[in-house]
């Protein structure tokens, strides 16, 4: 497994690109990237800097700091100082005409800052075009991926059930889990793409604390350790027997990800209607994985699996209460949270290499919320699990 990606991985995806605006936008003329995790994508370096490509087939990475990193860390040889943008104006011409750039990050203060120095006659977004081709997982991402996965069940399996003891908060075991993610070679942050978010690891609740609305999207809840930080985890629940311990935990090495989630019952026995509960959703994350095959689509995915759910069944299915998600899975990646998502709009066909989180869950009043989560990898056969399948609640 290669620690960092080749010259021939990152000048691949680069023309990738360069061909995908070509096919799709007709009267491009400069693309700008400028956001952190694409940066590293196309370039192997994550510095303040952006990447400029032009429809003509050149591209210029401009690094304000720190260019030397930038020089250590990419393989790319067109890789140039700046102190502003006008030290740009040294390699591109003034006029980048109509402009592509990251619309969810491209901020207002920094297009004037631009305009000062170019002239930009339209801007398009080019979120979908990069979003479209890092859903596909080349070799060299598909292994890192794989190791993410195998370290990530061993962790929630192996590591996290001997962490438990009673007394101890759920801040307490979050900050456990995460020495002991270090150590087993976790990258030290989970990373989303909405709002540029990153989390020290994911969601982490006993009982009713799984259930607490969040802001976050998706099916859990998380106390957190206040309203100004509402994530982490609470340090005034305290871990008792009989305990619902939810543990939706992000993880990553080399900064690519896996999503799962494994749910525990300390001190007790899983009665049987929970247990009843718990099986279903296992096989509904089975049934979504076995659709997760080369040319099906997303909404036709959702909508089949959606209509074989009994109408009693579908009350706090992924969510609770009001708060309820409408996907049964998400890309994973350099974020958390890619494309494709395993939705009702989604409608391109699934393609080889993609990997897919399916997280099939549903609260339970007085208890918590249950359920399932695994990273999958899109084959001609179907879904193929990255994370070791959903399991039983473990009785601890």
């Amino acid at each position: 497994m290669l620690n960092v990606p080749t010259k021939e991985e990152l000048e691949g995806r680069l023309k990738k690109l360069e061909n995908k605006l070509n096919e799709n936008v007709s009267n491009w003329d400069t693309a700008i990237i400028i956001s952190k995790v694409n940066q590293y994508y196309f370039t192997g370096t994550m510095q303040d800097g952006l990447l400029i490509l032009k429809k003509e087939g050149d591209y210029s990475y401009f690094v304000r700091r720190s260019y030397s990193r930038a020089i250590d860390e990419s393989p790319l040889e067109y890789i140039y100082p700046m102190d502003g943008y006008k030290d740009i104006l040294e390699k591109i011409s003034e006029n980048l005409g109509v402009c592509l750039i990251e619309t969810e990050t491209f901020t207002y203060g920094i297009l004037e800052r631009l305009k000062k120095y170019f002239k930009i006659s339209e801007i398009k977004p080019i979120e979908r075009f990069i979003s479209n081709i890092r859903a596909i997982k080349s070799p060299y991402e598909l292994s890192i991926i794989r190791e993410s996965g195998f370290q990530h069940d061993y962790l929630l399996k192996e590591i996290v059930p001997t962490l438990l003891r009673e007394g101890m908060s759920e801040a307490d075991l979050a900050a456990e889990i995460y020495e002991k993610s270090i150590k087993l070679g976790y990258h030290g942050v989970s990373r989303f793409s909405m709002f540029q978010m990153d989390l020290g690891m994911g969601q982490i609740g006993f009982g009713e604390n799984s259930l607490y609305p969040t802001s976050f999207d998706g099916p859990g809840g998380n106390v957190g350790m206040s309203p100004a930080v509402p994530f982490v985890g609470s340090r005034e629940r305290k871990l008792k027997k009989g305990d619902l311990v939810f543990a939706d935990i992000g993880y990553g090495i080399n900064g690519y990800h896996t999503d799962k989630t494994t749910v525990y019952l300390f001190g007790g026995k899983v009665n049987e209607d929970i247990k009843h509960i718990q099986k279903r959703l296992i096989e509904i994350e089975k049934l979504t994985a076995s659709l997760l095959k080369v040319g099906n689509i997303p909404s036709d995915i959702y909508n089949s699996v959606m209509s074989e759910i009994d109408e009693s069944f579908l009350e706090n299915f992924m969510g609770f209460g009001s708060r309820k998600v409408k996907f049964l899975g998400h890309g994973v990646g350099l974020h958390i949270d890619e494309m494709p998502v395993i939705a009702n709009c989604f409608k391109e066909p699934l393609q080889e290499n993609m990997v897919i989180a399916l997280e099939p869950k549903k609260g339970i009043k007085g208890f918590g919320m249950i359920g399932v989560e695994d990273t999958y990898l899109v084959t001609n056969e179907g879904g193929l699990c990255l994370t070791g399948e959903g399991r039983e609640i473990i009785e601890l």
